[in-house]
Parts: C-alpha cells; sequence; structure tokens
C-alpha cells in the first residue's frame, strides 16, 4: 500500500512538472510589435566637402519586430518610404530623390530585414540583416545603443523601443554622385517605437 502510494505521489509530481514546463513555454513565446511610426525616425548623415556633417531624416516608416525575452531571439522587418526624406529644405528634398540619388521615382521604399538578432546578456546588442536601397541589397550590422521592453504607460500595453546605427558606402547603392568630395560613407542612425499587436 505504501509502495503503490509512494508511486502516485511519483506520478503526481511528474505531472505538476510537466504542467508547469509548458506554462513557461507559453509564457516564453515570442511577441509581435508594430512599428509606430509617430516615433520612429530613420536618419543619415554624411561629409558635405568637408565643411559640415550634413543630417536628414524619413518621416515614414512601417513593420515589425518580433522579440522573445526568453529565448533570446528576434527578429526586424522595417519599410521606409523613401518619398519621404526631409534635408530640412525642399528643394533639396526633390534633389536627393533625384535619379543620381534615391531615385524615389524607380525605388519608393527602403527596406531592412534581419537575418540574425545577437543579444548581450538579456538586450539586443547587434542586428545582422538585408539593406534594400536603389534596388541593391547589401548586408549590414545594426549596432544597438539603446533597449527597452516594458509595459506602455498609456497605452498599457507591451512596448519596446531602440536606437540603432549602421554605416554604408553610398557609392554600393548606385548613389555616388559627387564622391569622395561629398562623402561616401553614410551613417544611418534609427530611433524605433514598436507596440504589441
Amino acid at each position: 500500500m505504501k509502495k503503490r502510494n509512494r508511486i502516485a505521489a511519483a506520478l503526481s509530481l511528474a505531472t505538476v512538472s510537466l504542467a508547469t514546463l509548458f506554462a513557461g513555454s507559453a509564457m516564453a513565446a515570442p511577441v509581435t510589435y508594430n512599428i509606430d511610426g509617430s516615433h520612429t525616425f530613420p536618419r543619415f548623415s554624411y561629409s558635405h566637402f568637408g565643411y559640415s556633417t550634413q543630417l536628414s531624416s524619413f518621416s515614414k516608416t512601417t513593420g515589425k519586430i518580433v522579440f522573445d525575452a526568453e529565448a533570446k531571439t528576434g527578429s526586424v522587418d522595417i519599410v521606409i518610404d523613401t518619398k519621404s526624406v526631409n534635408t530640412g529644405f525642399s528643394d533639396f528634398n526633390q534633389h536627393i530623390q533625384g535619379e543620381d540619388f534615391l531615385d524615389t521615382a524607380k525605388f519608393p521604399q527602403a527596406t531592412f530585414k534581419s537575418t540574425q538578432v545577437i543579444f548581450d546578456g538579456a538586450k539586443p546588442a547587434q542586428i545582422e540583416g538585408l539593406l534594400t536601397l536603389k534596388g541593391v541589397t547589401k548586408a549590414v550590422t545594426l549596432t544597438v545603443t539603446g533597449f527597452q521592453s516594458a509595459p506602455h504607460p498609456m497605452l498599457k500595453k507591451p512596448a519596446l523601443g531602440a536606437n540603432a546605427f549602421t554605416v554604408i558606402k553610398r557609392t554600393e547603392f548606385n548613389a555616388g554622385k559627387y564622391a569622395p568630395y561629398v562623402g561616401d560613407d553614410v551613417r544611418i542612425d534609427i530611433a524605433v517605437e514598436a507596440i504589441a499587436q
């Protein structure tokens, strides 16, 4: 009788352990976040004949981020409307959209699709992926300089945000007019916020 009770207790304990394991797995499921276009701004900067560093931005960005804090995995899919470029001067906005640079008539979007997210502890440190600009796709690595995942205090939903940057050569994307006098190296920074679906 005692042996039967011990077996029953062991089976009961095993059942509880499996239930806890499956519950933990469910809690660790990846979460999909929609990019908040009102708080997401890609920017690019470059040397202008050595006189100054020019800074411009894009005002329309969409996409999704998938993040699993427990598994330390994620993915990033960003779409930038290149016609939303803002240089601070309307005539120059049109100039940058021309064939020699962004050629937005043929290529109205730039995209970034991650291939790997590299973590340092609990936070993403680098995001490797493919940048497509002006119809050219190149592998780039975004360095993450800031990251937070926490409930949004106003929307009362899970949210995350990050700052990241990379440096590309515009000549490699068929946008090298006036290089090297106007800098070939272009730094791309992105401030991104996203809200859980």
